[in-house]
């Protein structure tokens, strides 16, 4: 086995990392199959590209209200046992939409309620499942643990519309309902066969009062977790509604049915898993990366919204699938190697809220745009906005470069290393890079209160030293040998 293709599957060698694996891959397909079958639906009930994106746009409302409160949970209770519950309260979405559908009673309110319902759970699902396969490999496979974990979020969006569009052409909208229902299931057993006495769990966050204000003022006062936030909320916002906008392609600009929308989401999900498995096998998430990832997002998504031929979106939409898959593994890989473990669910309830909870302005928009100027338009808005994340990261990430080789005399470009053996972080490690979120002795982690006590500290010296000359006060060396003691 190349050195490549054994780092892209290397914490897959972790029993508790494989089973885990195994069921979000069942799980979040599944969740993305109900996305998909519920727009659709509203299609057939109205035909109304509004109503198409207030579908997806009340799924993700509840993480603008709720998103914070799950990341402090999962900062402070089990997380296994907070999936186990979030697993099983969602099949109740999913058993409603299954029943009315089959009935023929479904109506665009029963929809909405579904959707909105989901929502609340994933609010408190989210932050969980995203900051849990660390503690199930371990620090010396943390950078592969977060590629794979990414790999399965970010090609599920594109992997579940492609079966729910292949179960809707051939057997009815109404299974895919059951489907997802059931992959909930698999979650469940895979969470509950979790080996405990094998897992890196941290122990729990400090129950104290502002928890939710301190995550964000974490953030705030860290720029290498603040731009690629930043540059997901955009992406997020404007490029990220392929689930609005192909159903319309599909439909509109082609003439085509579910065979067509099947094709569109087919042709991103081949991309999406070849992306996936680039980034798995990646030594390295780097500011460039981030920078050239978004920017190959905006052009190919424009190329895909002037494609003339059908055949030519075919071929651009493979190509945005490694490119979405690329950006999105790298920002979240990022969030989750610089950030201190008692923050991890509390930031990663940021990042699933800039991913997943701009959609509610987005989606709505951006279906809005596609049924009034024409699904092209759509997309290449989407275009224009990964092309504006990508600007806006590297002017950004200049100025970091710019401030720590001002501070240290050398000029300093952030990375985000590990992949390989000699290259993966060690939480106890006391480098530049980890020594402030440390103890002097690098055995335990510092609180967030005492790192920005000494960032203030450090600040008060800088501030010092650029003082003129004349309002500094005389070393003894420098006092006249008459008055030195």
């Amino acid at each position: 086995m190349s050195p490549a293709l054994h780092r892209t599957f290397d914490a897959l060698r972790v029993p508790n990392y494989r089973r885990y694996f195994a069921g979000q891959v069942v799980s979040t397909s599944g969740n993305w199959i109900q996305n998909v079958a519920a727009m659709w639906l509203m299609v057939e009930l109205t035909g109304d590209g509004l109503a198409v994106g207030l579908v997806a746009a009340l799924q993700f409302v509840p993480l603008l209200l709720l998103g914070q409160v799950g990341g402090v949970l999962a900062d402070h209770v089990d997380k296994r046992r907070l999936l186990l519950v979030t697993q099983v309260l969602m099949i109740v979405p999913a058993a409603i939409l299954a029943v009315t559908t089959f009935a023929g009673v479904v109506t665009p309110a029963v929809v909405y309620g579904a959707v909105l319902l989901r929502g609340m759970v994933l609010a408190l699902d989210n932050p969980a499942r995203q900051a849990l396969p660390i503690e199930l490999v371990g620090p010396d496979r943390v950078v592969n643990a977060v590629a794979l974990n990414s790999v399965v979020i970010h090609s599920s969006r594109i992997i579940g519309p492609a079966i729910a569009g292949l179960l809707i052409a051939v057997v009815g909208i109404a299974w895919c309902f059951v489907l997802d229902g059931l992959s909930f299931v698999a979650m469940l057993v895979a969470v509950r066969s979790l080996d405990r006495s094998q897992m890196h769990s941290p122990p729990p966050a400090e129950r104290r009062p502002g928890a939710i204000r301190e995550g964000i003022a974490y953030v705030r006062g860290s720029a290498e977790l603040l731009v690629p936030l930043a540059m997901m909320a955009l992406v997020g916002l404007l490029a990220f509604n392929f689930a609005v906008v192909l159903p319309l392609m599909a439909h509109d600009t082609w003439g085509g049915g579910a065979g067509t929308y099947t094709m569109l989401t087919i042709a991103m999900a081949a991309g999406s898993v070849t992306g996936g498995l680039v980034a798995g096998a990646r030594a390295a998430v780097t500011p460039r990366l981030l920078v050239v990832s978004a920017t190959a997002f905006g052009v190919l998504q424009i190329v895909a919204a002037i494609a003339p031929l059908i055949a030519v979106q075919v071929a651009a939409l493979v190509a945005l699938g490694v490119a979405t898959v690329t950006f999105s593994s790298g920002v979240q890989s990022t969030l989750q190697l610089r950030v201190a473990p008692e923050m991890r669910g509390r930031v990663m309830a940021l990042y699933s809220l800039v991913f997943l909870g701009s959609t509610p302005f987005g989606a709505p928009f951006i279906g809005w745009l596609a049924g009034t100027a024409g699904p092209r338009v759509a997309l290449a808005i989407g275009g224009l906005g990964a092309l504006a994340a990508a600007a806006g990261a590297s002017v950004a990430y200049r100025r970091i470069a710019r401030a720590q080789a001002s501070r240290t005399g050398a000029p300093v470009a952030p990375t985000v290393d590990g992949g390989s053996d000699d290259a993966r972080p060690d939480p106890g490690a006391t480098s530049p890079r980890h020594r402030h979120r440390h103890d002097p002795g690098g055995r335990r982690p510092l609180t967030y209160r005492a790192r920005h006590s000494a960032r203030l500290n450090s600040a008060r010296i800088v501030k010092s030293s650029r003082r003129p000359r004349s309002m500094r006060k005389l070393r003894p060396s420098r006092l006249p040998s008459s008055t030195a003691p």
